[in-house]
C-alpha cells in the first residue's frame, strides 16, 4: 500500500479512537481491511465492559473473523493507532494476519518492536509490520488523554450494573 493509503486507513482508525475517548476509554482504535474495504472496525472497551481482552485489535480481529467466516485472515491488514500488547500481538499472528500497521509505539507493552517483537519470533506466521503511520496524532490522543486523567478530572463514564 502506498503511504497516502496508509493513512487515510489511519485516519478511520484514529476515528475510532475517538469514539473510545469519548466512551471513557484509552483511545485507542482498530480497523481490519480486506482488498483495500474496511471489513470490521473496533475501538477499546475494556473499562466500560470490564473486562481486560476487550483490545480494540481484539474487538476488531473478532468481527473480521465473523464477517468473512473464516478465522483465517491472510489478505487482511489490521490498522491500530498503538502498537499492539502481547496479547494483541499474539492474536494477529494467530489470526495469520497479512500485515500490521500501527501509529504510536507503545514503550511499555509494545510487541511490534518496542519491548520484545513478535514479528522476529520464531512463530508460524510472521506479518508484516508497518510502523509510524500518523505517528504524532495517534500519540497525541493518548497523550492528552492521559494528561487529563492525571489532573484529576472525573470520569465520565459511569460503571454499568
Amino acid at each position: 500500500m502506498e503511504q497516502k493509503e496508509l493513512e487515510k486507513f489511519m485516519m478511520l482508525a484514529l476515528h475510532e479512537a475517538k469514539k473510545a475517548e469519548s466512551e471513557d476509554e484509552v483511545p485507542v482504535g482498530a480497523i481490519v481491511v480486506v482488498n483495500g474495504k474496511v471489513v470490521a472496525k473496533a475501538h477499546n472497551k475494556k473499562n466500560q465492559k470490564h473486562n481486560a481482552l476487550l483490545h480494540a485489535e481484539m474487538l476488531a480481529l473478532e468481527k473480521a473473523q465473523k464477517k468473512l467466516d473464516d478465522w483465517h485472515l491472510l489478505d487482511a491488514t489490521l490498522f491500530v493507532t498503538l502498537e499492539p500488547c502481547p496479547m494483541c500481538a499474539g492474536a494477529c499472528i494467530n489470526a495469520r494476519l497479512k500485515s500490521v500497521v500501527f501509529g504510536a509505539k507503545d514503550p511499555k507493552a509494545g510487541c511490534f518492536g518496542s519491548i520484545f517483537n513478535f514479528s522476529e519470533a520464531k512463530f508460524n506466521h510472521k506479518p508484516k509490520i508497518v510502523s509510524g503511520i500518523l505517528e504524532e496524532q495517534c500519540g497525541q490522543i493518548l497523550t492528552n488523554y492521559f494528561k487529563q486523567k492525571r489532573s484529576g478530572q472525573k470520569c465520565k463514564l459511569k460503571k454499568q450494573n
